[in-house]
């Protein structure tokens, strides 16, 4: 198992410097508490990159990613591509290019809700008791990385797949449901695209080699409805790329706030991880971005290490600011605590041990009273 010596900071674009700012702090607390010499080396991605360099995803980007350990990114996007039809160049060039330039060929995305929260999903509560899954999309292949082609009057692209593709991370999911609740759920579209029939097939083979795993099968418009309806039911998801990022951002509704969710996405030699949100424009600059997920991030950073102990420090910190209501202002409006302080109310409780936080009084500041 490989050593978390090096980290690669990516800030992004909009919120992401603000958001990835405070799961510095906690892992400096980390490096602190548990005697650590973890290093940071910062690289560009995104519109602030193509500002500076012209490139989405610089040569010194990828040179810095590849030395690292792991790799932490904010978020990339901004409006003034998004505005702009004629642009060649764009942010989301960047990731796109990082994952296949890294080989980041599975995305982890864990869905597990916060009881003190469920109020602020538009979805009933009595539907999001016990919701706790986890999402595997493939992330380098499929119809995002097929051939493109374009006229003036038509366009394609081409969804392709080959079996190890799916194999690699079938095999993941597999082993994952064999830890949880030994259950998998394949979300295709085999009664249409010979694509899904190519993944219905290899990971029906592969399930007779996991015969304690439940393998279940459903369509990716049924899959969209029964997130809503019972998400209860899911405990390891498996998905192509396109079916995963569909089912991944409809997932995150559950949760009542995109800045609660986090992600890792892992290759043959690299990791990545990265809150689910976007760049979230409106919000740069303000102090009120929600920065748990990109903090739940760097805990299964590592966890992934093989340092338990270090993410559930994480972990229970997060637990402890929420339980207290000590959150952003997506969460709770009358706390309103800054992005920026939330990162100093973790220190304090992985430093100091600190088990409560003193709500905020008027005219007071979170960073008086931890």
């Amino acid at each position: 198992m490989a050593t978390l010596n090096k980290i690669a900071v990516l800030r992004g674009d909009g919120i992401g410097p603000e958001v990835v700012a405070q799961s510095l702090k906690v892992i400096d607390a980390i490096n602190q508490k548990y005697g650590h010499d973890i290093t940071i080396e910062e690289g560009l991605i995104g519109a602030i990159a193509i500002d500076k360099t012209g490139n989405p995803l610089p040569q010194e980007t990828i040179d810095i990613c590849k030395q690292a350990d792991a790799i932490i990114l904010g978020a990339i996007g901004d409006p003034k591509y998004d505005n702009d039809p004629t642009a060649t160049v764009r942010p989301e060039q960047g990731l796109l290019a990082i994952r296949k330039e890294l080989g980041l060929w599975c995305n982890i995305r864990p869905i597990a809700l916060h009881d003190q929260l469920v109020d602020l999903s538009p979805i009933k509560a009595e539907y999001l008791k016990g919701v706790d899954y986890i999402i595997y999309r493939e992330l380098t292949g499929g119809i995002y990385f097929g051939k493109k082609e374009k006229r003036d009057d038509y366009s394609s692209d081409l969804c392709e797949y080959h079996a190890y593709e799916i194999e690699r991370i079938a095999k993941l999911a597999f082993e994952a449901a064999r830890k949880r609740r030994r259950k998998l759920t394949l979300i295709d579209k085999a009664n249409v695209l010979e694509s899904s029939r190519l993944w219905r097939k290899v990971v029906m083979e592969m399930g007779k080699s996991y015969p304690d795993v439940t393998l279940d099968y459903l369509f990716i418009d049924n899959a969209t409805m029964q997130v809503i309806l019972n998400p209860r039911q899911f405990d390891v998801v498996l998905c192509s790329n396109m079916f995963g990022d569909i089912i991944s951002d409809e997932s995150s509704v559950l949760a009542g706030s995109l800045g609660l969710l986090p992600s890792g996405s892992i290759g043959d030699t690299s990791k990545l991880y990265e809150p689910v949100h976007g760049s979230y424009p409106q919000a740069a600059g303000l102090d009120i971005a929600n920065p748990i997920a990109s903090i739940l991030s760097t805990a299964m950073m590592y966890r992934d290490f093989n340092m338990d102990r270090e993410a559930d420090c994480i972990e229970q910190a997060v637990k402890t600011c929420i339980a207290k209501g000590a959150m952003t202002q997506d969460l709770n409006p009358d706390t309103e605590c800054p992005c920026s302080h939330f990162g100093d109310i973790m220190q304090s409780i992985i430093l100091d041990g600190a088990d409560y936080v003193k709500p905020r009084a008027q005219n007071e500041t979170y960073s008086n009273i931890i």
